[in-house]
């Protein structure tokens, strides 16, 4: 497993949160979403993709609904308010994690 894979391993579910954040999307755009917004680094494949986001809809953080794109259909997935919230305790806790290591390179 390399760093990357190790680091992503923890932080899936939340990179979905965020892809979720301003619209709802399906599972491709969602993995396109990721990839692009972090110029290539991370790479979300199917396999990894799709157990968070059934995870996620367990947990009732978001919610899927079947829809067309396309031409085929597709389930589209919106956070609910519980993911949100959700969203705004991870990206804190992120915040927070980072500025301290951060701070430990630095030193």
């Amino acid at each position: 497993m390399s760093r990357s894979d190790e680091l992503l391993h923890g932080t899936l579910e939340t990179l979905i949160l965020k892809a979720l954040a301003a619209e709802p999307r399906h599972g491709y755009e969602i993995a396109r979403h990721i990839r692009t917004a972090t110029n290539g680094a991370i790479v979300v494949e199917d396999g990894s993709l799709y157990p968070a986001l059934y995870r996620l809809e367990h947990r009732k953080l978001l919610r899927g609904e079947w829809g067309v794109s396309g031409g085929r259909r597709a389930r589209f997935y919106r956070l609910t308010r519980a993911g949100r919230r959700q969203l705004e305790a991870e990206t804190e806790s992120w915040r927070r994690l980072s500025g301290a290591v951060a701070r430990i390179l630095e030193a």
